[in-house]
């Protein structure tokens, strides 16, 4: 393996390691600063909302009875693993693929964390319409989503790979 490959990998992982600390930070905020469903309202289709989410995304699961909790946790490991793996392997030219890994692996720890601390993921972002809430999340949920859109975008600028 050339001496560049592990430069250029590490280069990346300061994103994942970014979005750590915010979302922990920030979720630590919210669980000491935010009563239990309570919204607080930020702006017009904007709260704070603190909730414990026991399961996946969109509280997938949630309502089960515990083994979940070690379920989601296996598999944010593994999938995290792979994730690193796949970053280690990438070319230095692709930068924007680095950037999503980088933000889905970021996201992935940060609810692993909470999820392996206290048995759920603390989610406060709850944006709504009318009486329509969207599912509360949090921002590691949002690096997730936005290094998923990434990874979309690299494939179909990338498609003769």
């Amino acid at each position: 393996m050339p001496e560049s490959e592990p430069i250029h990998f590490s280069r990346w992982l300061w994103i994942s390691i970014l979005v750590v600390i915010l979302d922990q930070v920030t979720k630590l905020l919210a669980d000491h600063f935010l009563n239990y469903h309570d919204p607080v309202a930020i702006m017009p289709m904007f709260n704070f909302t603190l909730l414990y989410n026991k399961g996946a995304a969109f509280s997938f699961l949630s309502s089960q009875g515990g083994w979940q909790r070690w379920f989601f946790t296996i598999v944010s490991v593994v999938i995290s693993m792979v994730l690193i793996i796949w970053l280690k392997k990438l070319k230095p030219s692709q930068k924007l693929l680095m950037v999503a890994i980088a933000l889905i692996l970021g996201g992935a720890i940060g609810n692993l964390i909470d999820r392996s601390m206290y048995g759920y993921v603390i989610d406060f972002l709850d944006v709504y319409y009318q009486q329509y809430h969207w599912p509360a999340f949090n921002l590691a949920d949002s690096a997730i989503s936005i290094g998923a859109v990434l990874l979309i975008i690299d494939s179909f600028k990338n498609k003769h790979e």
